[in-house]
């Protein structure tokens, strides 16, 4: 009997670990999502591509986003797509790992390499009548994983050339991006486009936020003091502040043993499958709801909302917490059910908190202890951070995943210079800079000969750009 491979077994003990149906999985259902994208732009038209030749093939190529949301779906076999229909691998569903267990497009992400799982590879049994190989794709520029190609067939079907197909379609993708990225800017998703309701789960270690500031605590404090006299609450403040994570933190403290989800506004033209997807668990007990962004729900959301809420046995009060930016931007029909409002506080005012996030955002990245050199801990220390604790997130699990010790030549160059809103050629100038500057055992003679400036030119730009780093070796 074949060894099972030891990235397969790891995938297995992980969606043990997720709580995942050995049975029957029951992947999040994710709303709508960001169609215009020059990463859909390109998948899209290379899946069309290969499906216009393969239309007459048992085979359904999906293009998925970096969190495992399929995002479109194309077979000519209508067997197929009635039996992927009936497993919810379709368009608006997410199949990571953590919500369908061992699958292809699930351990490709993961392991971000390509991926093919074979029919008993599959950690839940209703997956096991499919094969599927995907590969991942990643930005060509910036290297960042924006999701993956997954073909999937019946268990029983040739599937020795799939994989190979997948990475030629992950590779005509990213290939087709870099082609068109010259010049294009992506576009903001419109107010509301994408939403998602997921469960909320304890993270490993997430105790280390207790050691957070006063201002953090005192504000945790009121919201439990609030949840625990059955009020409802509104946690207010600016986006990525941590509005939902310290309503989380108050719903463990008094329920521990709770289902809790986080819930986000849809468009307009989603309100009905929004509502339908989540309020009918409103009737379950120990079930708690994080209705987050309320100051961007559609009117008609909010009232039908508010019915639902606040009707004879609306279950409002000790089960759904709200977040906003401001109070006064909540719909009135839901502001009304509001007992008591706890603001939150960017990340700038509450400075002390920078570095203790960093380390338990880099422990959950890596997995283990991450050590930040006082050149980075000084460098994360002195940024206004605007977009708050999420882009501190998404700052510290970018460098995490390169090195178990963070240095400065590790963090985005922004971080290491005041200069803000700089001319193209001016940002790379600086970029350049600091990537030369901030590497190890650099000497300035060494800058000199790489980035062709004279010491004095090098000297008055880091003063210009206002660029902070460690001693420069003479």
């Amino acid at each position: 009997m074949a060894a099972i491979p030891a990235r397969l077994l790891a995938s297995w003990q992980r969606s043990e670990d997720y709580g995942v149906s050995l049975d029957d999985p029951h992947p999040v259902f994710s709303g709508t999502y960001d169609d215009q994208s020059l990463f859909y732009e390109c998948g899209r038209e290379v899946l069309a591509e290969l499906h216009s030749t393969l239309s007459s093939e048992p085979l359904g190529l999906m293009l998925t986003d970096a969190d495992g949301l399929v995002l479109n779906r194309l077979s000519g076999d209508q067997e197929l797509l009635r039996a992927l229909d009936r497993v919810n691998l379709a368009p608006g569903f997410s199949y990571a790992e953590r919500d369908a267990g061992t699958n292809g497009l699930g351990l490709a992400l993961a392991d971000r390499v390509p991926t093919l799982v074979r029919a008993n590879d599959h950690y839940s049994l209703s997956l096991c009548g499919y094969t599927c190989a995907a590969a991942p794709i990643f930005d060509p520029l910036t290297g960042r994983l924006e999701g993956s190609v997954n073909f999937t067939t019946w268990s029983d079907a040739r599937s020795e050339l799939l994989l190979a197909l997948a990475q030629t379609a992950a590779a005509s993708t990213a290939n087709l991006m870099l082609a068109r990225s010259q010049g294009h800017r992506p576009r903001r998703a419109a107010r509301g486009q994408v939403f998602r309701i997921e469960p909320l789960r304890q993270e490993t270690g997430s105790g280390s936020l207790d050691r957070l500031s006063e201002v953090w605590n005192s504000a945790l404090l009121h919201a439990s003091d609030a949840l625990q006299a059955g009020k409802v609450v509104a946690a207010v403040g600016e986006r990525g502040s941590g509005r939902s994570t310290l309503l989380a933190q108050a719903e463990r403290r008094i329920s521990p043993g709770d289902r809790l989800f986080a819930v986000h506004a849809p468009e307009p033209h989603d309100v009905d499958a929004w509502l339908a997807f989540w309020t009918p668990e409103l009737a379950r007990p120990h079930t708690r709801f994080i209705i987050c962004n309320t100051d961007e729900l559609p009117a008609m959301a909010a009232e039908r909302l508010h019915d639902l809420l606040a009707g004879p046995r609306g279950p409002a009060a000790g089960t759904v917490t709200l977040t906003a930016e401001r109070f006064d931007a909540i719909p009135r029909q839901l502001s009304a059910l509001v007992d008591a409002v706890v603001e939150v506080p960017a990340l700038r005012n509450r400075a002390n908190d920078i570095l203790p996030l960093a380390d338990h955002l880099a422990r959950r990245a890596r997995g283990r202890e991450v050590e930040f050199t006082p050149a980075a801990a000084r460098a994360l220390s002195d940024y206004a951070w605007p977009g708050n604790v999420a882009e501190l997130a998404a700052v510290v699990k970018d460098a995490a995943l390169r090195s178990d010790v963070i240095d400065a030549r590790h963090l985005p160059p922004e971080l290491l210079s005041r200069a803000e809103h700089l001319p193209r050629i001016k940002a790379f100038e600086r970029d350049e800079m600091v990537r030369v500057l901030s590497r190890e055992g650099t000497s300035i003679d060494d800058a000199v000969a790489e980035l062709g400036m004279s010491r004095a030119t090098i000297y008055r730009k880091l003063a210009q750009y206002g660029i902070s780093l460690p001693k420069i070796h003479a």
